[in-house]
């Protein structure tokens, strides 16, 4: 332990070496964004299905889309991402530079591209994984027609060996991280290793360069029509970079604490049937358009209009069908037949009478 403390010292005593303090702070900022933000718009898309349910169901392509505007914007503008200038770092390639670039100078192309990439689409990609072994652990679970047996064979092979790849990955950063704290390597995370570069504290001179940057780029003129087209271009886009970075920065803690509040044992609340809208009483469809999807019998599936196979319950809504019709439906619409409440795979309750 006292090793570990004269090198976390050591360490923290450098110019511009930042600590392994700010280093994982900056990665947990922009990790506790995107599931407090993902937990508004369910929340959004749960209250008003018709309005903001496309918000839900393409929440990560828009995400992307914002995160990699803003990220764009700060690694041209700062050569760090939005959580590095947050802590006020940026990134330099990597080597023995005897003098540092100034952040305004930005990154060679290679290292930006690079940053850029894997700031924004490696996320993507691992949270896009993370939701495919979700969803092919659930229909393994509830599906009561199992797939070929080859395709079976492959995706519970492919369920088996998950966790292990995913245990080393993790491991692979946990052990950056040990040698960023022991002065064996110059960065903490690999991503900074892939993309050639490492992350360094702003000096003096580099806010000041920025300050006048920020000051300077609305005095600016332009002569010819295509040099105004491109700066009003580009003043459209990092208005809204500098909006969404702007919000970020004065919700941020707000953010983290909805991710406090909605993680961990929290969250098995929010999944449970409480949270979920209270569904109205089928009287209200007696005139309405939804009176057309119920049948006279109450044996009669809504669905396929054919006496009940398998008799499943929504626990949205309380509504009856055959197993298969509502479980195809829920799978690839997210909501009740009847009623339109979000609804999940796990909502599925199968009824079993006395005579089964």
């Amino acid at each position: 332990m006292a090793e570990l403390g004269a090198h976390l010292t050591a360490a923290s005593a450098g110019d511009d070496r930042p600590s392994i303090f700010e280093a994982v702070a900056q990665d947990s900022l922009m990790a506790a964004v995107k599931p407090a933000l993902q937990h508004l718009v369910k929340v959004l898309a749960e209250s008003n299905p018709g309005r903001y349910g496309f918000l839900w169901h393409w929440f990560d392509e828009i995400y992307v889309l914002l995160d990699l505007l803003l990220q764009q914007h700060y690694l041209a503008r700062c050569s760090a991402s939005f959580s590095e200038n947050f802590y006020s770092l940026k990134r330099i390639p990597m080597g023995d530079c005897t003098q540092q670039p100034l952040a305004t100078a930005g990154l060679p192309k290679r290292q930006h591209w690079k940053s850029l990439l894997l700031l924004v689409l490696v996320p993507y990609l691992k949270g896009k994984l993370e939701k495919l072994v979700t969803s092919l652990r659930e229909e393994d679970e509830y599906s009561i027609h199992p797939p070929s047996s080859s395709w079976k064979r492959f995706y519970r092979a492919f369920l088996a060996a998950y966790p292990f790849v995913n245990m080393t990955w993790e491991g692979w950063f946990l052990i950056q991280q040990l040698c960023y704290i022991l002065g064996k390597a110059q960065h903490h995370s690999p991503m900074l290793r892939l993309a050639g570069v490492r992350l360094v504290r702003l000096t003096a001179e580099d806010i000041q360069v920025l300050e006048k940057k920020l000051a300077g780029a609305t005095s600016s003129q332009t002569h010819t029509i295509k040099t105004q087209v491109q700066s009003a271009v580009r003043k459209v886009l990092g208005g809204i970079a500098f909006s969404l970075s702007t919000g970020l920065s004065v919700s941020v803690f707000f953010l983290q604490f909805l991710d406090w509040w909605y993680s961990s044992e929290n969250q098995e609340t929010i999944k449970s049937l409480t949270a979920l809208p209270t569904p109205p009483p089928p009287v209200h469809l007696d005139d309405g358009a939804g009176s057309a999807l119920l049948p006279k019998l109450k044996t009669v599936c809504p669905l396929c209009r054919k006496i009940r196979v398998n008799a499943t319950a929504l626990s949205t809504s309380g509504f009856v069908f055959c197993y298969r019709c509502v479980y195809h439906y829920v799978k690839a619409h997210q909501r009740c037949p009847v009623t339109g409440y979000a609804t999940e795979l796990q909502h599925l309750v199968k009824l079993y009478s006395p005579e089964s």
